[in-house]
């Protein structure tokens, strides 16, 4: 027995600021650069939508362009762009099933089995968040968490704090091996994006 896909909402953060993907380091909107003709974060849309019973998209910018990815948009619940955990928050409280699903707008490559088996590392291990890893190490931003945490994480957050693996050490993760890291790479700056053809 594991968690229905229709039971999970997918969430997709494009809320950061792309600093490394500026050649000014003042930033762009990461999940609108566009790859292989279309925005990252679109590319990140058609690999988790197939995956999940809904999906939201974090932005804290240009929300038309991303309103026409056909998803709804929430933005980050915490001002002044505080990381990925304020957007996942946001996610918790906007979503309507009991799991949410969290990844990167800039990895446009993710694992097409990623709920699945992030969804059966939680039932498995009895896990209220479940986290991927590769041999690489843990890929943080790959958060399968359930929602009755979002009090938890909201008050973490009020607290100041804001590193992610920090915030799930607290909460006994299971973790779901993957054994393609290629999968979880993150194109964070132009070097990344013109490396993966």
């Amino acid at each position: 027995m594991t968690i229905p896909r229709d039971l999970i909402t997918g969430l997709v953060l494009a809320g950061g600021l792309g600093r490394r993907m500026s050649a000014d380091g003042l930033g762009v909107d990461k999940g609108l650069v566009s790859w292989r003709g279309r925005p990252l974060a679109a590319h990140a849309i058609e690999r988790l939508a197939p995956q999940v019973g809904n999906l939201l998209v974090n932005a804290n910018q240009h929300h038309d362009a991303y309103d026409r990815l056909g998803w709804p948009v929430v933005s980050d619940a915490i001002e002044g762009f505080a990381g990925p955990l304020a957007g996942v928050v946001s996610g918790l409280r906007a979503a309507t099933t009991p799991w949410v699903l969290s990844v990167p707008c800039d990895s446009p490559l993710l694992p097409a089995d990623l709920a699945m088996r992030m969804a059966q590392a939680a039932t498995a291990q009895g896990a209220r968040i479940a986290v991927a890893r590769t041999a690489d190490g843990d890929q943080p931003v790959f958060l399968l968490v359930s929602r009755n945490l979002e009090p938890h994480l909201s008050a973490w957050l009020a607290a100041g704090g804001r590193k992610i693996d920090a915030w799930y050490r607290e909460l006994a993760p299971a973790f779901a091996e993957f054994e393609d890291g290629a999968a979880f790479r993150n194109l964070n700056t132009r070097a990344d994006l013109e490396a993966l053809p």
